[in-house]
């Protein structure tokens, strides 16, 4: 079989980031109505239009649609396609985005069109058992996180703690340690201004330090920026089965460092995942044994949600098809369902061609393997246009009809265009060599569509509904009270619709115990923390049947749940062919999900999250210092509100130098802390003493720089607080009283951003009203 060469991108690199190119594009359809919810423009404005330096957008949803749609189909150019044919594969592509029949995970969005063109959601790096490597690994994370993408890394190749360091005859302090760095390093990066850095840390279930890895995260402070998971391999199931011993073996060596008993591994996993829902469990030798290109590459790692298994210095690109578009006259409509499964298995390799990758060594792979992940999501709204309860047999059964259909399509479609632009470069070392032509690699992957089924309207991935109505608290602290429209479609057209029955849904959070309600819609609307673990489980094995790569899904319990359970749902992962697993015990973190309704006096009350910013009054007050420094007047003003300090300005030199940018950054981390709880007294201690070149006195003081400046200056209004304590309240209480924060109440994890519960699924927090998400 004749194989043709991969086009070289520079043939449209140029164009595409052209501007003048795209300004045809941007001039376009501004006014156009398109069908999308309040809701999911705000969405848009908040996260992928395009901004100016006040952070103004200066594009519609639609520009932003035809902005993504031209970019794409550029590529087309490569393969000599003609300049009509280019133009209606942009129309096709823009039409398929603004009827969310399908969209790109969100870095395409952000960036497609733009001077920073990356593209790729999903990346995984090496770390080497040195330490030039394991800093090169950071550097390479943070080029990565600030073009917007996630990362995964195995840390299994480290020396364990305390072995010896041969360089220094020191002592290693193991993979955890150097966890905490990438960490650190990832909570400085802010994801091309818009989404913060997310990482998967994987390690081999036979490292040495594996029982310090697997509770590490028990101190929910630490790691922020990650999410665990440890590789289990057939050989531990194996052990685990028979109640035998398993070894802990030397990553560099091999060699049996320690023997303990597998179920006491396996013990400590299900504790924590049931205390904190870490660590998650990847299957990796399942992984490996169904990679498709084993001969010349093992899987390590996948990306932050883990539904993306890649060997080292590869990356992936993502998009979503909402089955819930699907749908006609309660029937699947499989025509149309086949033609985006085509369209969009064309958009993700055309986007392979005009990615704009941060490392070469990722440019090199990616485009040597060109993985694509064309996944799913509003499943369960499907389930409900078709009369189909999510816990029935017969969901079990659409859904392998489904993932067989859309694999089979996507293969297709691969192979299709393997004979117009030729089989991936690896392919001669792939296992569909020599007899089935591929373009992709993998074709298929089921992602958790956090963010982009917000702007679909529909629900996440595969997952089930989390509750058929619940309140969202706004920006300006309004409540609405949102329902499922299809749910209220039906209490309309059946005669029980009220008012007051949608707020008592809301307020219990459940439809369980409500005698207006009809069963077969009671049984319909099931939500997630009805569905048993086995039926959360069977699901996610139904789709992995059929599924290239991963599948994004969390196995969602009732805060009641035991640990049993948990054990139950991870062997049964195993059992039924998933790739990987996450469970997720309602109420196990002090970073809560979004609650539904009051929890019962018998039940544990949820924990608070221990570094949620408090959202800013209208009014606030304080004072502000003139302080010289080195490099001029540093005019240091801090803020309180009724819990004390909460913010700190600090002004220096003119608008726009070097000393002005890193004044104002200091004032906001400042704040930050001070709004997330940090103590002040430590932010002092923190600042205090830091040197600078040029020292000066005040008032027979030595100012030693301008953080020691804000620092000092911090510190003498907290010795002088209680005077202006007493005035602002009496201030505060003639002109604003403080709002009482309802979510804050019931123990939610608050957006950072506007302050709105957010909830959890497939292993990532998201806000359902602005769209913030920590796992990107």
């Amino acid at each position: 079989m004749v194989q043709k060469k991969s086009p070289k991108k520079s043939k449209i690199k140029k164009e595409i980031l052209d501007f003048d190119l795209l300004q045809e594009a941007e001039s376009q359809e501004i006014n156009e109505n398109l069908n999308f919810s309040d809701n999911a423009l705000e969405v848009l404005r908040r996260r992928y239009l395009k901004k100016d330096e006040n952070k103004n957008s200066t594009e519609s949803p639609a520009q932003l649609f035809r902005r993504v749609a031209k970019a794409v189909a550029l590529a087309d150019k490569n393969y000599k396609a003609k300049k009509e044919d280019i133009t209606k594969t942009e129309e096709i592509f823009y039409q398929m985005m603004v009827g969310k029949d399908f969209l790109p995970n969100s870095p395409t969005m952000m960036n497609a069109g733009r001077s920073l063109g990356q593209l790729s959601a999903c990346f995984v790096l090496p770390i080497g058992d040195s330490i030039p490597e394991i800093f090169q690994a950071i550097t390479e994370a943070a080029l990565i996180h600030k073009s917007g993408g996630g990362t995964g890394f195995s840390f299994s190749r480290l020396r364990p703690k305390g072995s010896m360091v041969g360089s220094t005859a020191g002592v290693a302090s193991g993979p955890v340690s150097f966890m905490r760095i990438f960490d650190s390093a990832t909570e400085e990066i802010k994801q091309g201004g818009t989404r913060r850095g997310a990482n998967m840390g994987i390690l081999r279930i036979d490292h040495p330090d594996i029982l310090e890895f697997v509770k590490f995260k028990e101190d929910l402070n630490q790691m922020r920026n990650f999410n665990i998971s440890v590789a289990v391999t057939d050989e531990f199931m194996k052990a685990l089965n028979n109640n035998s011993l398993f070894a802990l073996r030397d990553p560099r060596d091999k060699k049996i460092i320690e023997e303990i008993p597998a179920k006491q591994i396996f013990d400590e996993i299900v504790h924590q995942a049931w205390l904190t829902g870490d660590p998650g469990l990847v299957f990796i030798d399942r992984i490996n044994q169904l990679n498709p290109l084993k001969k010349i590459s093992e899987i390590e790692a996948t990306n932050p949600c883990g539904e993306q298994p890649l060997p080292p210095y590869d990356s992936c690109n993502l998009g979503s098809i909402n089955l819930a578009n699907f749908v006609d006259n309660h029937k699947i409509n499989w025509t149309r369902l086949k033609e985006i499964i085509w369209q969009g298995v064309h958009f993700l390799d055309n986007i392979i061609d005009v990615n704009n990758y941060p490392i070469s060594q990722i440019a090199k792979t990616t485009c040597a393997n060109r993985r694509i992940g064309l996944g799913i999501m509003g499943f369960a709204d499907l389930l409900l246009y078709i009369g189909i309860p999510y816990d029935s047999p017969l969901a079990l059964q659409t859904a392998k009809k489904i993932a067989n259909f859309f694999q089979r399509q996507a293969i297709a479609a691969s192979m299709a265009l393997a004979k117009k632009r030729g089989n991936f470069p690896s392919w001669k070392d792939s296992i569909y060599a020599p007899k089935q032509s591929m373009r992709n690699a993998t074709a298929t992957t089921v992602a958790p569509t956090g963010t982009i089924s917000m702007i679909a309207d529909c629900s996440s991935g595969i997952e089930p509904l989390y509750a058929v109505a619940f309140t969202k608290t706004v920006m300006d602290r309004t409540k609405l009270i949102y329902v499922h429209p299809y749910f209220e479609q039906l209490a309309k057209k059946e005669g029980w619709y009220s008012k007051e029955l949608m707020e008592e849904i809301v307020q219990k959070g459940t439809i369980e115990d409500s005698s207006q309600i009809p069963d077969h819609i009671k049984k319909l609307f099931v939500c997630a923390h009805q569905i048993s673990p086995t039926q959360h489980v069977l699901m996610q094995a139904a789709f992995q049947q059929f599924i290239d790569s991963g599948v994004s899904k969390t196995i969602n319990l009732r805060n009641n749940a035991t640990e049993d359970d948990v054990r139950d749902a991870l062997i049964l992962a195993y059992k039924h062919g998933c790739k990987g697993i996450t469970v997720f015990r309602d109420g196990c973190r002090r970073e809560q999900v979004l609650t539904k309704g009051t929890p019962s006096p018998t039940e544990p009350p949820l924990a608070q999250p221990p570094h949620v910013p408090r959202e800013r009054p209208s009014i606030l007050y304080g004072s502000t210092e003139k302080i010289p420094t080195g490099l001029g007047n540093v005019y240091v003003t801090v803020n309180e509100d009724n819990k004390g300090p909460f913010e700190v300005f600090a002004t220096i030199g003119k608008s726009g130098g070097d000393a002005s940018s890193f004044s104002e950054a200091i004032g906001r981390l400042i704040s930050l802390c001070l709004r997330s709880g940090i103590e002040v007294a430590e932010i002092i201690d923190h600042l205090k003493g830091i040197r600078g070149p040029n020292p000066v006195w005040q008032n027979g003081e030595l100012i030693l720089s301008c953080p020691d400046a804000i620092g000092k200056a911090l510190e003498r209004y907290i010795q002088k607080k209680s005077t202006l304590k007493l005035q602002w309240e009496q201030k505060l209480t003639s002109v604003l009283p403080v709002p009482e924060n309802m979510a804050e109440q019931k123990g939610d994890v608050l957006c950072p951003e506007c302050g709105s519960a957010m909830k959890f699924s497939e292993g990532c927090f998201s806000c359902p009203n602005c769209g913030y998400s920590k796992c990107g």
